[in-house]
């Protein structure tokens, strides 16, 4: 017997966690591709009217932080994102977010070209405000990089103490922003340790109706 043919109707997710998760999703993979495309306008709607921006160079509102990547946008910076697997926890209209990812710069190290490649993950703290999912906090745990020349016969010398000074998980990828004039924050989560712990524990919080930040001291 030949089923009959299979029509969108069939298609319909009536699940509600499942289509939060999939927008969910969707946000997530626009958000990397208007970025890295400076869509500059469509970037700006995947996140919250408050939605905050921390990385290892810059750390505020989500519009400042438009602005400055627009600006270095304008001046050849070049930052790439890739995803991967996400895991999603739903607590009715909130989420926590954990998404793989690879960072990819490229900048002249002492006058080299390279390539500096950071794996982790963007953990997301997300809320739907009328009916729209947004991010409210986005906070990348840095696990582990790697910088190389673009010509293999030309390795930069690097400054060791500089180096060593800076987290593991991301210690080229400061060392290659700091070589281009930004100031790298030097306590982000990373793949363990303390930084990162206390992160799981403010997005444990976030689910549970408190807050996307710890309060101040």
């Amino acid at each position: 017997m030949t089923n009959p043919a299979v029509t969108p109707a069939d298609w319909r997710v009536t699940d509600p966690a499942l289509v939060d998760r999939l927008a969910i999703r969707e946000l997530l993979e626009n958000w990397v591709v208007w970025r890295d495309a400076g869509d500059w306008d469509r970037f700006a709607t995947v996140w919250t009217e408050d939605g905050w921006m921390s990385a290892t160079w810059f750390q505020g509102p989500a519009a400042e932080f438009i602005r400055v990547s627009r600006e270095g946008w304008n001046k050849g910076v070049s930052i790439l994102h890739f995803l991967g697997g996400t895991s999603i926890d739903l607590a009715g209209d909130r989420a926590i977010a954990q998404t793989k990812m690879t960072i990819s710069q490229r900048a002249a190290v002492h006058d080299v070209a390279c390539d500096v490649v950071c794996t982790g993950r963007f953990y997301d703290f997300l809320e739907k405000r009328k009916q729209r999912w947004g991010i409210v906090r986005r906070q990348p745990i840095y696990e582990k990089d790697r910088l190389d020349p673009i010509d293999p016969a030309s390795a930069p010398s690097l400054d060791r103490d500089a180096l060593s000074a800076l987290p593991e998980g991301y210690r080229h990828l400061g060392y290659a922003q700091e070589q281009i004039g930004y100031r790298v924050k030097r306590d982000m989560p990373g793949l363990k340790g303390p930084e990162v712990e206390a992160l799981y524990r403010r997005g444990a919080a976030w689910l549970a109706g408190g807050t996307a930040f710890d309060p101040p001291h």
